[in-house]
């Protein structure tokens, strides 16, 4: 009795994706025809955005962006692991540095967002079993944690908390890479950071002057 269940659950999710299509060409694409062929060209997006896989924060929703306006990388728990070279793939460093060195961005921002399941199971300190990945991944977070000092992990404001020191984390790893450093240097690059709370719609930006998050009106 699984399997048919499992094929219908998968055939209902192509379908969604090809009415999902069909309604881009239908209405989107007629929209958007002539930007669509100059970016054929072509693409100078003016931002990098390190944002989080979660299905529920889309940076190009989240901000209104047309095509051709962001170049997103999305990982787990919107990390930026420090700059190291060596064995593995390093998917999110090489992203970065082609944004960075080929399109030459202008801005980076890390956007993390509430309720980051990642940043809850940093937080926990929970093991992932049976995870060949995921362990070592959650693990970044670990000295944003350390930076909080002693705090109640179980209590609910602990966990924004850890969400926008993780932020604040992964600018500082911006840092650690020498194309990064030197553009930034250069005045040629800015590094934001900002906050999508899901449950809202509001978003909280940083400001590094003071380290707080204030919420854009």
């Amino acid at each position: 009795m699984v399997a048919p269940f499992v094929n219908q659950v998968q055939e209902d999710a192509v379908e969604r994706l090809i009415e999902g299509y069909r309604r881009f060409r239908g209405g989107h694409w007629p929209e958007y025809r002539d930007l669509y062929k100059e970016l054929s060209k072509g693409q100078k997006p003016p931002t990098l955005v390190i944002a989080c896989s979660d299905s529920r924060v889309d940076p190009a929703v989240i901000f209104d962006a047309q095509p051709g306006e962001m170049f997103v990388v999305r990982n787990v728990a919107n990390l930026v692991p420090p700059a190291e070279k060596g064995e593995g793939l390093h998917g999110t460093s090489a992203a970065l540095e082609f944004a960075v060195r080929v399109l030459k961005v202008g801005m980076v921002l890390v956007l993390g967002h509430g309720d980051c399941g990642g940043v809850g199971a940093a937080l926990k300190g929970m093991p992932l079993d049976d995870f060949e990945y995921l362990d070592d991944w959650i693990g970044l977070i670990a000295p944003a944690l350390e930076r909080l000092g002693d705090i109640d992990r179980f209590a609910p404001e602990s966990k924004d908390m850890l969400e926008r020191e993780a932020i604040k984390l992964s600018l500082d790893r911006l840092m650690t890479f020498p194309f990064v450093a030197n553009a930034v240097g250069e005045g040629r690059l800015s590094l934001q950071g900002a906050r999508f709370r899901v449950f809202d719609g509001r978003l909280e930006w940083l400001d590094k002057a003071t380290g707080e998050f204030n919420r854009v009106a």
